[in-house]
């Protein structure tokens, strides 16, 4: 019996030993395929991961080589107060900087000068109807300046577009160009100036062409003023715009209310100075200005500026004749501005007040009718003023409408060549006494902050007699990145 049993179960192993076999077989290569499955994850885990560190370390180069960058930032060159200002220029984007790009022989954190700028143009034209001519138009009691003066031509006119390129040159250096492009196919640089960007103490300092910062209006770009032309103040002191070829220096104070203070000197070819062939510095000019909150939904700047230069032979015209200036200038400007929106967000609605006062004083000579005949020349003293005050209230997110009051006075002038009697006022019609005045009125639609559509009317007084009524219509667009504008 027992010998049956052995026998019976050798018998059943055998049978089953083949099963047996095959089902470690199966199994076996299931295992081999679930850790071939694990390797290809892990391999591929680990490329990823390694791809990732080097992802890592390549941005943290990047972000090292922009930091050298943008390091010391140059301290801004009209600082405002807490209050964000009103929407009141035309502009794109604001300027953004540009990081280093890593150089290829100093390695990813060497600085670099790639010429990679902002580029932004700014397209303008208007439509003029004026009442009187306008090539008769003159500012009575002032000689005409070497700017623009008077309301312009009649008809379609395609005004002052602008090109800027403006970039980081190192970490030390910023720099700007711009070009202006008039209607008559003349192309001017209206600023080229490089900046400092790393001075310590709230220091910056400017060379090159620039718009001075004395006034309020003047260091602005026309496209962004809130009516279609300059003041008559800034047409008979400063020809329009005060640009000077020289340098600035400003300092920002470290204290929680705006404090600038600043210096310029230029070669003082600009109006009322005159290209003199002179080494050195022919004009001088300080400002200083101050600003601060007005609770939460107001808030003020302020300032006072000297401006010093010459003239040599300053020509005009004159009943067709040419006389000239020679001599000193000097003159004062006080200028303010407050600004106000519902709790400090002027996106729908805002308000501001904006006003500029000028005195100027001459002292020289007056060459008449220079190069005839009738030559003569004697001393010339006059001490002059003017002023506007204006005020825009925007009265939805995209329409403004404005106010402007303009006055010049003639005040004072001792004429050497009339007091002596060789000649009379009817030699010198344009110096005569008067007060010119014009009054104008504006509104303005800006579907964007890229473009703006203005209808402008002014009634002018700037002569004797005559009363112009003007009619303009204005477009302003941007194209690119711009620079953010100053409060």
């Amino acid at each position: 019996m027992l010998k049956h049993s052995v026998i019976v179960a050798a018998l059943s192993a055998a049978v089953a030993a083949p099963q047996v076999h095959a089902a470690d077989k199966k199994e076996q290569k299931e295992l081999a395929e679930i850790r071939a499955e694990i390797r290809q994850m892990k391999d591929a885990y680990e490329a990823r991961l390694q791809a990732l560190e080097q992802r890592l370390q390549q941005a943290q180069s990047d972000a090292a080589a922009a930091k050298a960058q943008l390091a010391a930032p140059a301290v801004a060159s009209a600082a405002a107060p807490a209050t964000t200002p009103p929407a009141d220029a035309v502009a794109a984007a604001p300027y953004v900087e540009t990081p280093a790009v890593p150089s290829a022989v100093g390695g990813a954190n060497a600085p670099s000068n790639l010429f990679n700028p902002n580029i932004s143009m700014i397209l303008g034209g208007t439509l003029q109807n004026l009442k009187q001519d306008p090539t008769q138009y003159r500012l009575q009691g002032f000689a005409p300046s070497g700017g623009e003066v008077g309301p312009g031509k009649r008809g379609f006119s395609l005004g002052e577009s602008e090109l800027t390129m403006a970039a980081n040159i190192d970490p030390q250096f910023a720099g700007q160009l711009t070009f202006s492009l008039s209607g008559d196919n003349e192309v001017s640089v209206e600023e080229a100036f490089v900046q400092t960007r790393a001075m310590e103490n709230g220091l910056n300092i400017k060379a090159g062409r620039f718009l001075s910062s004395i006034g309020y209006l003047n260091s602005q770009h026309a496209h962004t003023w809130d009516f279609v032309d300059a003041p008559l103040a800034y047409q008979a002191f400063l020809g329009g715009q005060y640009k000077p070829d020289g340098v600035q220096a400003k300092w920002l104070a470290p204290i929680d209310q705006f404090l600038e203070i600043g210096v310029e000197a230029g070669s003082g070819s600009g109006f009322p100075g005159n290209d003199r062939d002179k080494n050195g510095a022919g004009a001088v000019s300080v400002f200083a200005h101050i600003g601060d909150d007005i609770g939460d939904a107001a808030s003020y700047r302020a300032g006072v500026s000297y401006l010093h230069t010459g003239a040599e032979q300053r020509a005009y015209e004159d009943q067709g004749l040419t006389n000239s200036f020679s001599g000193k200038t000097n003159m004062w400007i006080a200028d303010a501005i407050y600004k106000w929106a519902p709790n400090g967000n002027p996106t729908n609605t805002n308000f501001k007040l904006q006003g500029e006062y000028f005195r100027r004083k001459e002292t020289g000579t007056l060459d008449y009718a220079v190069d005839t005949a009738e030559a003569a020349n004697g001393s010339y003293r006059s001490t002059q003023s003017g002023w506007y005050l204006q005020s825009v209230y925007q009265f939805m997110p995209t329409w403004r409408a404005g106010l402007r009051y303009d006055r010049l006075s003639s005040g004072s002038q001792r004429i050497g060549l009339i007091d002596s009697g060789v000649l009379g006022w009817a030699s010198l019609p344009v110096l005569e006494a008067y007060d010119p005045s014009r009054t104008s009125f504006m509104i303005d639609y800006s579907p964007s902050e890229f473009s703006r559509l203005r209808l402008q009317l002014a009634r002018d007084k700037s002569r004797p007699g005559v009363t112009d009524n003007q009619i303009f219509l204005q477009y302003i667009m941007s194209l690119g990145t711009h620079a953010a504008h100053s409060f």
